[in-house]
């Protein structure tokens, strides 16, 4: 091999639009000679032309380089809890970040709709009560043949109608956060109470209170959101030219966590001022993971068939849609083919017939094109 300059760290390397004129311009030099897909050249003319090399770098054969990720809780697993009806809050029973069983109480008001429906309730029960005595008596009047069948049916549409604004009344005090218990009692004791207490729908954690004791609020106005924590979701943002070998279903490591989560979802839209493309995935959290955090992933590729190789992003060149790089062989630099797996500004992940041992340029790659394309006074 050619005793070429050797770049043992992992810079990133830019030539400026005159270094890549002076190269062309040097393609010109007697001894230069090209093969087909082979660029030949002395070791003075690679020095002449800047040619810098690197050794690729065993990269994780099964993983992208790490990616900047959002957690999120999950829509499904995000409640808010609405006042029932319209009143004052009196008391709040849990603060953010409280963890609540389901039943337990989170807020107190005082309500006079909550009045207005149990007085309009126990109205309902009496009503449904005096038609049903009603019902029996021209039922017993009717057998004796002491009053008309108009008279009995009136009777009896009367009770339907009265058992049908019991359950609606009822149906009322359910939503408002009464328990069939507590329904009950209110129909044997006839004792209205002010207050009403509203209590988690499920067990789950308190992200946020949006009300404060001694504040008036509307019916179905939000008082405090709940979540539950576990799984969270992973928002990745991946170059658009990198979302190819990252499929639903593949594994993702989040940084600093053990526990490995799964993609569920690679959007089919690009952000436009980012041009990266949305991959969700869905992490088991143990509590180690938190929403509103910012930490980074990686994702395993659709294939590890291959090896996975680490190389400045400026030793990619791309013809078309192909990517390739030049690897140095006796005498000159030759064009190998390979696959992008991952790439960010400084650095891309490649997989192709590659391997530490080469030798890849890094510095040089316009010229090298050149001579490659037959650009220049090639003898």
């Amino acid at each position: 091999m050619m005793n070429f300059h050797k770049e043992r760290a992992r810079p990133t390397y830019r030539q400026s639009f005159a270094q890549i004129t002076l190269a062309l311009a040097l393609i010109g030099l007697p001894s230069l000679s090209i093969a087909e897909d082979e660029v030949k050249l002395s070791p003075e003319q690679v020095q002449s032309l800047g040619v810098h090399i690197t050794h690729p770098i065993s990269s994780r054969t099964d993983q992208t380089l790490p990616y900047p990720a959002q957690i999120v809780i999950p829509t499904p697993q995000l409640w808010v809890v609405s006042a029932p009806v319209a009143g004052m809050v009196t008391g709040l029973s849990v603060a953010r970040g409280d963890r609540v069983k389901v039943g337990e109480p989170l807020a107190t008001l005082e309500s006079p709709s909550f009045v207005s429906l149990q007085r309009e309730y126990l109205h309902a029960v009496a009503q449904d009560v005096l038609a049903a005595q009603q019902l029996k008596r021209n039922t017993e009047l009717f057998e004796g043949k002491a009053v008309p069948q108009r008279v009995l049916e009136a009777s009896q549409t009367e009770a339907r109608q009265a058992g049908i604004a019991v359950a609606e009344r009822r149906q009322m005090l359910r939503l408002s956060g009464l328990s069939d218990a507590a329904i009950s009692k209110l129909s044997s004791e006839a004792a209205i109470n002010a207050t009403l207490s509203v209590a988690a729908p499920q067990s789950a954690t308190v992200v946020e209170t949006l009300v404060s004791p001694g504040q008036r609020v509307e019916q179905a106005a939000p008082l405090i959101k709940l979540a539950r924590l576990s799984p969270l979701w992973a928002e990745i943002a991946i170059p658009a030219s990198s979302i190819r070998a990252i499929r639903p279903g593949a594994r993702v490591d989040i940084d600093g966590y053990a526990k490995p989560g799964q993609v569920i979802l690679v959007s089919e839209t690009t952000d436009a001022a980012t041009q990266t493309i949305l991959v969700r995935a869905e992490v088991p959290n143990a509590g180690e993971l938190r929403p509103g955090q910012t930490t980074a992933a990686r994702i395993s590729f659709l294939s590890t068939s291959e090896s996975a190789w680490e190389v400045p992003y400026s030793a990619l060149f791309r013809r078309g849609e192909k990517a390739s790089i030049f690897v140095a062989i006796q005498g000159g630099f030759r064009p190998v083919p390979v696959t992008v797996l991952a790439e960010d500004q400084d650095h891309v992940v490649i997989s192709g017939p590659i391997t530490d041992k080469d030798e890849v340029a890094v510095t040089g790659i316009s010229a090298l094109r050149g001579v490659l394309l037959g650009l220049g006074a090639v003898p």
